[in-house]
């Protein structure tokens, strides 16, 4: 059964420095072997699927492709189709985090980085809620990411071993990984 992986990018198209058109992006990505490539709209999110490839060295080899053929430097974190299933599913926060731009997936390449959240998630963060799970942290944001200081805390903790997406974004990933192919 062919893996379909995610790969999520952080930092890519947020700024001038990191512009990189999806055309472009899918391109460089394929350009490894790796097949059915899918972007989603114009936020350095990838969908494709990578026969035998383990989730830690796809997002290896995309990050040194970035970095050599596009001049970008950017973490990746990739995830594979079941995992970003797992991750969706263990979201404590569904039943309060009703608006999905404010309601917040925080996704670490290392399972262990989420330990340095646990002195955060003992914090009372008022109307802010912050929950460590297994695999990702989640982060309930009712006034935006702007309005509070939970979303600069997690990111002060984690710096760049973190990427975060909001749950509309999660959301539509998900459905674009879809099923793996036989």
């Amino acid at each position: 059964m062919a893996t379909r992986l995610v790969a999520l990018m952080r930092g890519i198209n947020v700024g001038p420095a990191k512009r990189v058109a999806m055309a472009d992006l899918r391109a460089l990505v394929e350009s490894l072997g790796y097949t059915e490539v899918r972007s989603l709209l114009n936020s350095g999110n990838l969908v494709f699927t990578a026969p035998g490839v383990k989730p830690r060295q796809a997002a290896q080899r995309i990050e040194g492709a970035l970095a050599e053929r596009l001049g970008v430097s950017s973490k990746v974190t990739v995830l594979g189709g079941e995992e970003l299933a797992a991750i969706m599913e263990g979201n404590p926060l569904a039943e309060i985090g009703r608006d999905p731009s404010r309601l917040l997936v925080a996704v670490v390449a290392d399972r262990a980085d989420l330990g340095r959240l646990e002195p955060l998630a003992e914090r009372d963060w008022s109307p802010e809620v912050l929950t460590v799970g297994a695999r990702a942290a989640y982060l309930w944001c009712p006034q935006g990411v702007l309005g509070g200081r939970l979303f600069e805390a997690v990111n002060g903790a984690l710096g760049g071993a973190v990427t975060t997406r909001n749950w509309a974004t999660m959301t539509k990933l998900l459905a674009l990984a879809g099923p793996s192919s036989p």
